[in-house]
């Protein structure tokens, strides 16, 4: 008998771990700042599966008590479309300043 070819085995990864306060920040982008689950998990490279667990484990924990009133999400999802144009008037005064400077030289 002749011993298996170790070369032809899969390695083991070591198993990752996380800290609390990592798992409710991934919560947190699903609930509070509504990413998707699958948005969620690949800006953070985990599987989305992983997040939805830690998901359903912090929604037991606190009873389905909603993390933001009514009120706190529409004032959140107005200051994310504000953020947003903001970001974006900010990009075109960079590339007409970019401009300006190239045309002036």
């Amino acid at each position: 008998m002749s011993k298996p070819n170790r070369s032809s085995e899969p390695t083991k990864r070591p198993r990752r771990t996380f800290s609390d306060e990592f798992k409710r920040d991934a919560v947190s982008l699903v609930i509070d700042q509504e990413y998707s689950l699958a948005e969620a998990a690949r800006s953070l490279g985990l599987h989305s599966n992983l997040i939805r667990n830690w998901k359903q484990k912090f929604m037991a924990q606190n009873n389905d008590q909603a993390v933001l009133s009514e009120d706190e999400k529409a004032e959140l999802k107005r200051l994310r479309e504000e953020n947003r144009k903001l970001r974006m008037e900010r990009d075109i005064l960079k590339k007409a300043t970019a401009f300006f400077a190239k045309e002036s030289q």
